[in-house]
């Protein structure tokens, strides 16, 4: 049974939706948070990365290069680490809903680091 051209289309607008809805499902963290999450990937992990995430010892970490990988391993990678290679688990500095929303930000070009001055203001 062939499904009608408007069903089809409705379906794929409710998927649409429901990817949208879950690629904004990462909260925004607090003021605070935001800076001091920010300061540590632009440092901590732009320390293997490259300062601005384009690759140094480890891999770029840029939109672009980040492109078409599954969400949910990127997140894996920052909370738990990689066994075997020089990529440390990030649990205990970060949330797993951190973790979530680093993978958000990358994916979108991450912000711009204000420093840790910015980062323990307020």
């Amino acid at each position: 049974m062939k499904l009608p051209p408007v069903v089809v289309h409705a379906a794929v607008l409710i998927g649409a939706a429901l990817v949208a809805a879950y690629a904004s499902a990462a909260e925004q963290p607090e003021p605070q948070r935001y800076r001091e999450l920010v300061h540590i990937v632009r440092q901590d992990c732009g320390s293997c990365h490259g300062l601005t995430l384009a690759g140094g010892l480890g891999p770029a970490l840029t939109a672009e290069a980040l492109a078409g990988k599954p969400a949910e391993g990127l997140v894996a990678t920052i909370y738990a680490g990689r066994p075997g290679t020089p990529m440390p688990p990030f649990r205990g500095i970060v949330t797993e809903a951190e973790a979530e929303w680093i993978v958000h930000q990358l994916l979108r070009g991450f912000p711009a680091d204000g420093g840790a001055a910015a980062a323990r203001a307020d």
